[in-house]
């Protein structure tokens, strides 16, 4: 399925807000697997903010990596391989094989070092291929205006 059409169908929601957040980083593709990079985006959101589930979907991973804690939602009916949602650093809520509601509450957003501000990093992946998660929000039409006065 084409990833627009998924996302008309789907009606995703943020991960936190509202307000929707401020995005304090975006996403910066690696040129390599192994390449730095920034493979998600960085949302504003202090420790004990409520994250939650941007569409329905399986918790398929809630645990810690690496020292922090991260959360997996994967999106049924998202096409082969299934797209698959990363929050960190968080305290899960719910436990791995979980079945979610869009807008269900499945973690908090924990203390962390990921950004030097307090902040959710959010990202999205195809099988390995990391995609950028602000392509699942939702978004207002554009519109031309006049040239000139």
């Amino acid at each position: 399925m084409h990833l627009m059409t998924l996302i008309l169908t789907l009606g995703l929601l943020w991960p936190v807000g509202p307000p929707i957040p401020e995005v304090l980083r975006g996403w910066q593709p690696p040129p390599g697997p192994y390449a730095a990079g920034h493979r998600g985006v960085d949302l504003a959101a202090p420790p004990g903010t409520a994250v939650v589930a941007p569409v329905a979907g399986t918790v398929t991973f809630a645990g810690p990596v690496g020292g922090r804690g991260v959360l997996t939602l994967t999106l049924p009916h998202s096409g082969t391989p299934p797209l698959r949602t990363t929050f960190s650093p968080v305290t899960p809520l719910v436990r791995t094989g979980t079945r979610v509601a869009a807008g269900t509450p499945v973690a908090r957003v924990a203390p962390g070092t990921h950004c030097p501000e307090a902040c959710l990093h959010w990202g999205l992946l195809r099988g390995d291929r990391y995609l950028n998660p602000l392509l699942l929000t939702p978004r207002t039409p554009s519109r031309l205006l006049p040239v000139g006065g």
